[in-house]
């Protein structure tokens, strides 16, 4: 039954308005729709996340979602003008100073949002 369902992630906020402004102006997804306590951002094909308030915001240790994009490396450089900082960990296969970490059939780059969630971008071919 869930099969056929669109899929939609929360994203916990300690500071909701904040996160928001995050979202809206430095990752361009604005403006979010304020719904109950918090905001909506759609994207593509019906996805959307909510930010909403939680105390566990940030406590996560693994990426909270991620953004299936054409282009890693041009989505990560857009980001980084816009002030996004992104993430480096120590992996064998990544370049020096490279924030892009390339696997067999995929490439990432994660950054965390004002809350301290693990947001990621990913090209794949699936």
């Amino acid at each position: 039954m869930l099969k056929t369902a669109t899929l939609h992630a929360y994203v916990p906020a300690h500071n909701v308005e904040r996160c928001r402004r995050f979202y809206d102006e430095k990752i361009g997804l604005g403006p979010g729709r304020k719904a109950g306590p918090g905001y909506t951002f759609e994207c593509a094909g019906g996805t959307s996340f909510f930010v909403y308030p939680s105390p566990g915001a940030g406590t996560n240790k693994a990426s909270c979602a991620f953004w299936h994009v054409d282009d890693v490396a041009a989505v990560v450089d857009w980001l980084k003008v816009r002030g996004v900082v992104f993430e480096q960990y120590d992996m064998p296969e990544t370049a020096p100073g490279s924030r892009i970490y390339p696997a067999e059939d995929a490439s990432a780059a994660w950054f965390k949002d004002t809350e301290g969630n693990i947001m990621a971008v990913v090209q794949s071919p699936y």
